[in-house]
């Protein structure tokens, strides 16, 4: 009898602690963060070293430097969603339909009609030595980060972190917040290689 009260409450509490994140919530960032990874893997895809190093003046980045700012960003921003892991819980932050925030981050992030100064952890150092090496570096951390969203059990929609554009985003808007980044970017570097004087090869 006390074993099989001791498993029901078992089964309850791992019942009651899957539903920390609802399969609509996995399933909306994941369908993101595959449709920016894709975005990006292909808008860089058969670029020769010239055509990834080209800068159209030297205070704009490269193919190569907004594809290093990416995958640093791939880093970066998860941090500051386990930052707010680590803080107390504010369910009392959720807003009634959180949805509504994270299409409206994909919806803003890719428009590059306003420009931002990006903090100094995420500006390109030089660190790998040719696309190769970034492809690599983003497809390793993306699916570490893809990983993360359909595994974990914690609870993401009740630990906040502020955005300075944005307010307060609970811990898996920052994923999404991830994706809209990415494909930002992948808009940047469709500029570049839009310009007359990219190089033809």
């Amino acid at each position: 009898m006390i074993r099989s009260v001791l498993c029901c409450l078992t089964l309850t509490a791992t019942a009651c602690h899957a539903q920390t994140l609802t399969q609509g919530d996995r399933d909306f960032a994941v369908s993101a963060m595959h449709a920016t990874r894709k975005l990006f893997l292909d808008t860089v895809s058969g670029l020769s070293d010239a055509q990834a190093r080209w800068k159209p003046s030297p205070d704009v980045w490269s193919v190569m430097e907004t594809a290093e700012h990416i995958v640093l960003s791939e880093t970066a921003i998860p941090q500051v969603a386990a930052k707010a892991m680590q803080s107390p819980a504010t369910p009392e932050k959720k807003k009634p339909n959180p949805r509504q925030t994270e299409e409206m981050l994909l919806k803003v992030l890719p428009a590059r009609e306003q420009k931002v100064k990006a903090q100094d952890i995420v500006v390109p150092k030089g660190t790998f030595k040719n696309m190769a090496e970034i492809t690599a570096a983003f497809k390793a951390a993306r699916d570490k980060n893809l990983a993360y969203i359909r595994e974990t059990q914690d609870d993401l929609r009740s630990h906040f972190a502020p955005n300075p554009a944005f307010g307060d985003l609970d811990a898996l808007q920052w994923y999404v917040f991830m994706a809209g980044h990415t494909e930002r970017h992948v808009n940047q570097i469709k500029e570049l290689r839009a310009n007359p004087a990219f190089p033809k090869k």
